[in-house]
């Protein structure tokens, strides 16, 4: 594809004869891969309307295998091979990414990941870009003093951050002690239709084997040996229920704990799961053991595939779900709460089955895929059409029927 095709529509049947160039956003990401994060930049770059808004995609390296044979077809790739910030050609990969930017005539600059951030936000304002936004995920369970201070830096580089759920926006103004108006929150969407038609819980067949599982790479932030020794609990109780997990990770570490808990035959490891509904088809109890969250792609999934969820009460899982309407919740790091709450809804499945239906009605009415990309469209034009993103934390997602035009570009600045 042609780094240089424009896109062009009306704004109005009054200004038929004006061309308005679309929205031109250049998302920045490391690599490629099977993540959460890198699901959603993907189905955001693929579904948008390319009249409204051209995506171009920069991998900071992006030369792996894996990310290569993940690229969309439709939106051009710009692969940087920066492995590390310090090395003296990444200055080389700056210039040719600079100048990338002013050829393309970018307006929107948007990262993802601090990498890519402390690279990217720089470079773009020195080009000239408008609109440098930074994404923020998560609650910042992994940062360090000094990530705390880059974060700081890099919110003073940025305009705007965007996070995905309230928690996370709280999270950035507390860590950094950012304005208010500097943090907009853009809630993540799912693919519906696969996970509509996954049928509710069958409760009919009477002596079949149940199966509690949850979706997450087997890394300790998602709490994999809390769910490990709640399932030894439920265990030792109901005979008749295995457990499962779906992920990729420290797999050792997970099957040494299945030893010690005396689980090894009844919890399978899964690995990549590529048909997550047919997967999700399978349980009578989804969880989430995480000690922290954003807003989980994995909760929207059960959600939509209408299974009855135990999830810990953590960041955006807390406004996904209420508790005993949409799912039960429970502390994070307590094993013996979870196996209650797992118990108590293999115990009673009419009530499992009604917190099923109505998690399923609130993500098909807010988060469908489609959705968040007309979050998405309408904040970039509003973007670049001036308007100060004023959100008081509110998700930026009313429709608009204006187009409105990019102002001129800014002068671009010399490297």
């Amino acid at each position: 594809m042609l780094l240089s095709a424009t896109v062009e529509r009306n704004v109005s049947p009054l200004a038929a004869s004006l061309p308005v160039r679309a929205v031109r956003v250049c998302y920045v990401i490391d690599r490629l891969q099977v993540a959460g994060t890198e699901t959603q930049l993907l189905a955001l770059v693929r579904g948008l309307d390319r009249s409204r808004v051209v995506p171009y995609l920069c991998l900071l390296d992006g030369h792996d295998a894996l990310s290569r044979s993940l690229e969309p077809d439709d939106c051009p790739v710009l692969r940087l091979g920066v492995r590390s910030l310090r090395r003296g050609s990444t200055l080389r990969q700056a210039w040719r990414f600079a100048r990338f930017l002013r050829n393309e005539r970018i307006d929107v600059v948007q990262t993802h990941f601090p990498d890519s951030t402390c690279f990217a936000a720089p470079v773009a304002r020195l080009a000239g870009v408008r609109h440098v936004l930074r994404t923020r995920r998560d609650l910042g369970f992994w940062m360090r003093p000094v990530d705390r201070w880059l974060g700081r830096l890099s919110r003073r580089i940025a305009t705007l951050t965007v996070a995905n759920c309230e928690a996370c926006r709280q999270a950035v103004l507390a860590q950094e002690k950012a304005a208010a108006d500097s943090v907009v929150v853009l809630e993540n969407g799912i693919d519906l239709d696969a996970l509509l038609r996954v049928p509710p819980v069958d409760v009919s067949e009477n002596g079949r084997i149940r199966r509690v599982g949850m979706v997450a790479n087997l890394r300790p932030v998602k709490g994999p040996d809390v769910f490990l020794r709640a399932a030894a609990i439920v265990a030792g109780d109901l005979p008749d229920v295995r457990f499962q997990i779906a992920g990729t990770g420290d797999e050792p570490s997970a099957r040494r704990l299945m030893r010690a808990c005396g689980i090894e035959d009844r919890c399978e490891l899964r690995g990549t799961v590529r048909d997550v509904p047919a997967f999700l088809g399978e349980l009578d109890v989804a969880v989430l053991a995480s000690h922290s969250e954003g807003l989980s792609n994995a909760l929207l999934e059960y959600m939509a595939a209408a299974r009855p969820i135990v999830a810990t009460a953590v960041g955006g899982s807390m406004e996904l779900i209420e508790d005993g309407v949409h799912g039960l919740l429970v502390a994070p790091g307590e094993p013996a709460a979870m196996a209650d709450a797992i118990a108590r809804l293999l115990a009673d499945p009419g009530f499992a089955i009604r917190l099923g239906m109505a998690g399923r009605e609130r993500a098909a009415n807010r988060y469908s895929r489609e959705a968040m990309i007309r979050r998405y469209e309408d904040f970039y034009q509003r973007l670049c059409a001036g308007h100060k993103a004023a959100t008081g934390g509110r998700a930026l997602g009313a429709a608009t029927d204006a187009r409105p035009r990019c102002p001129a570009r800014p002068p671009v600045a010399a490297l």
